[in-house]
């Protein structure tokens, strides 16, 4: 049975979803603030949070970036939900470690959709590490080594890294990474890509992600 923490103010909404995917089969518990919430994920270890973004004190972003760098929680699925449709709350949840974005009002069908199609992509995504030359990645433990130094990588990059360096000189297009990293059901452009990527240059250097020109990125060897 998968867990769930919904982390939101208004009671009405906490009561719904609760209600609703409860009668799915799943584990529920509720929080009205992010302060509690991160207590009770700390706790529970939960499968998924469904996070509101406007929230009196903590915010759902300064939230989401508290899970993330809490330990045994950096990789729980983070779904936002929230009223608010402007361009940079989107980006600034999923620059910090969201994996989802849901505007309000939403139908409690289209939510448990959405949470089922996350946790597929989750245990689909475990795979053996990958080693090239002096880079080792574990995606079962989320961990990067260079050199023998580790690499901290919050989970967009970790997936988008891993993502490509599991078919190495294959070219990834745009539009495959935006699916397999983000999910078909979250709306990120190319802008979101080319951020991360320079990011995870900036931290592993520029020699194993190629650009390819009009099409995506690849991994490259290293001989």
């Amino acid at each position: 049975m998968d867990t769930i923490v919904i982390i939101d103010d208004e009671d009405d909404i906490r009561d719904i979803l609760a209600y609703n995917l409860t009668k799915e089969g799943f584990k529920v518990f509720t929080a009205e603030n992010g302060a509690v919430g991160i207590q009770i994920c700390k706790e529970e270890q939960p499968d998924l949070v469904i996070l509101d973004v406007m929230m009196p004190g903590m915010d759902g972003v300064e939230v989401c970036e508290a899970l993330r760098s809490s330990p045994g929680l950096e990789n729980v699925l983070i779904c936002f939900l929230t009223a608010r449709n402007e361009d940079y709350s989107q980006i600034a949840g999923l620059d910090a470690g969201a994996d989802d974005y849901i505007a309000k009002p939403i139908k409690p069908r289209v939510l448990i959709s959405r949470i089922n199609a996350l946790l597929r992509r989750k245990e689909s995504f475990n795979q053996k590490t990958v080693q090239e030359e002096h880079l080792i990645i574990n995606r079962e433990k989320y961990t990067v080594y260079k050199n023998g130094e580790a690499i901290h990588l919050p989970k967009k990059e970790f997936e988008l890294l891993a993502l490509l360096a599991s078919r190495p000189e294959i070219v990834f297009e745009r539009d495959l990474i935006l699916e397999k990293v983000w999910g078909t059901d979250i709306v990120v452009g190319d802008r979101t890509i080319d951020v991360h990527i320079r990011k995870l240059r900036e931290k592993i250097g520029d020699e194993y992600i190629q650009t390819v020109k009009g099409i995506g990125y690849k991994f490259k060897n290293q001989e």
